[in-house]
């Protein structure tokens, strides 16, 4: 018992000296790689897949997960990389595991957050060849955009060409394609408007509800009613 309690100790303490003797950051050969790697900014360790770094750029002050894709390109010899292939943003926080995959561009602003396992792509593949496999069929490339402030649930997919606004949330488990817009609440597969910000008035959701504004970190501040109340001239829950 003793023995394995000592073995225990002596894996957790090296795995802690791998986690961070691991870790990508200013200033270490593999932060040099990449287009720009902000101050204060971290890849966790291990990185599941780092390719076409040269065209990618990160802001100062973000976090990204343990196990992370972020990909520019078909190969690490791609020759026709983009300049700006994927660039994120400041004080962004891009949860483990992690995929972002940009052929063209894929762009996050400041102070996104992921949740783990968020799925982003700005090409997907072409299948109307029938006698050609599906994984040999390239599609286009779309560009993506995600606006500063949004938060992306565990598990979200955005499709290329999405267009998501500021400060919005995405349900987990959703998949995002075409243009979501600022101060929304989306969710499902394909995503759908479920709750918008009215000046004024609220969180208005479709069924015509309304959630008061809430200020402050924790919401602590509420500028509207306390309480849910329907949006005037429609039907109560």
């Amino acid at each position: 018992m003793g023995m394995k309690r000592l073995l225990n100790a002596g894996v957790l303490a090296g795995w802690h000296w791998l986690d961070r003797a691991g870790e990508i950051t200013p200033g270490t050969r593999a932060a040099a790689r990449f287009g720009s790697f902000g101050a204060g900014t971290s890849i966790g360790f291990p990185a599941a897949t780092l390719m076409g770094t040269r065209s990618i750029h990160l802001g100062s002050g973000t976090i990204v997960g343990r196990q992370a894709t972020l990909a520019v390109g078909y190969g690490p010899d791609d020759p026709n990389l983009p300049e700006r292939g994927l660039v994120v943003g400041d004080r962004c926080v891009l949860g483990a595991r992690v995929t972002i995959v940009a052929h063209a561009s894929v762009e996050i602003g400041d102070a996104v957050w992921f949740g783990q396992d968020v799925f982003v792509s700005d090409a997907g593949h072409g299948y109307q060849d029938p006698d050609l496999p599906i994984g040999h069929q390239f599609g286009g490339h779309d560009p993506v955009r995600i606006g500063s402030g949004s938060w992306l649930g565990h598990g979200s997919i955005v499709l290329p060409g999405a267009q998501i606004g500021r400060n919005v949330v995405v349900a987990a488990g959703s998949v995002v394609r075409g243009v979501v817009p600022d101060h929304s609440v989306v969710g499902g597969a394909p995503a759908k408007v479920l709750r918008r910000y009215e000046p004024g008035v609220g969180w208005v959701s479709t069924r015509g509800d309304v959630r008061p504004v809430a200020v402050g970190h924790f919401g602590g501040g509420l500028t509207a009613a306390t309480t849910a109340r329907p949006r005037p001239g429609s039907p109560a829950r």
